[in-house]
């Protein structure tokens, strides 16, 4: 059995530009944004071991806030979800496997969660 390790931020909650129909285009939409990354396990982690050995837990919420482009329009969000993948795939190589959960808030009726979940593997070419 191999050794693993995963980082976790739930439930992130953004605005963002994303829709299809007309009166979701214009105005952002509240997102709930949780995100697991699966990343290359060190044999061990020693009570000295610096955070260089494991990612930081900001890095993955700047993956799902700040670093989504300002003004621009996702139609799915799907497409948010891609965006948030190839952000932590680029910024970190030690980075195996995305998966984000994301929950459309303003179309639940009564507290229902509604929404898509992406999980994406670094492709075997890219480190």
């Amino acid at each position: 059995m191999q050794d693993s390790l995963q980082l976790e931020v739930h439930d992130l909650e953004v605005q963002v530009l994303t829709g299809i129909y007309s009166e979701e285009t214009h105005l952002p939409q509240p997102l709930r944004i949780d995100l697991t990354v699966d990343l290359v396990c060190p044999a061990h982690f020693a009570p000295d071991t610096p955070l260089s050995a494991s990612k930081n837990y900001l890095d993955l919420k700047h993956a799902a806030t700040t670093a989504l482009p300002e003004g621009q329009h996702f139609t799915l969000i799907e497409a948010v979800a891609d965006h948030i993948c190839e952000t932590l795939f680029l910024g970190d190589r030690r980075v195996r496997k995305v998966r984000v959960k994301i929950v459309k808030l303003a179309i639940a009726e009564a507290g229902e969660s509604i929404g898509i979940t992406l999980v994406r593997h670094r492709p075997a070419d890219a480190g």
